[in-house]
């Protein structure tokens, strides 16, 4: 989160809101990326993985949207009217949504215990910036 951080103080605009708490979503959703992608990719490894086939579309989209919305909010978010509310939006629901998924999922797999936890944390994220946002 460093360098995050370090990243948007030294940006020429101003930064809205607290810079640590738009830090603290960049990597809340890049980390979420991460955890959609292994997990989808575990699941394409288990033996009943007919039955993971929502759960792995799920991550692959989720982490889309997690990627998208990372680098969206990484940059300056002064004067914008409307795409990072939204893409927080989006990506708030693509988190709620997947990580209802790997719950189903996490009391006998880890990667989806694990995705499900990251999916909430970056739901939160999303949510807490977009209420600071106003």
């Amino acid at each position: 989160m460093d360098n995050v951080r370090e990243m948007l103080e030294n940006s020429p605009g101003a930064i809205p809101v607290d810079a640590d708490l738009v830090a603290k979503c960049v990597e809340a959703c890049f980390d979420c990326e991460q955890s959609c992608v292994a997990c989808a990719d575990a699941c394409v490894g288990e033996k009943n993985q007919n039955e993971l086939v929502a759960c792995i579309r799920l991550d692959l989209a989720c982490a889309d949207l997690c990627a998208a919305t990372g680098r969206i909010i990484s940059r300056e978010l002064a004067g914008d009217p409307g795409m990072a509310p939204n893409a927080l939006r989006a990506c708030a629901e693509a988190c709620r949504i997947c990580a209802e998924e790997c719950e189903r999922h996490a009391p006998h797999m880890d990667h989806c215990r694990i995705c499900a936890e990251a999916c909430r944390r970056c739901e939160e994220a999303c949510q807490s910036l977009l209420s600071a946002l106003g």
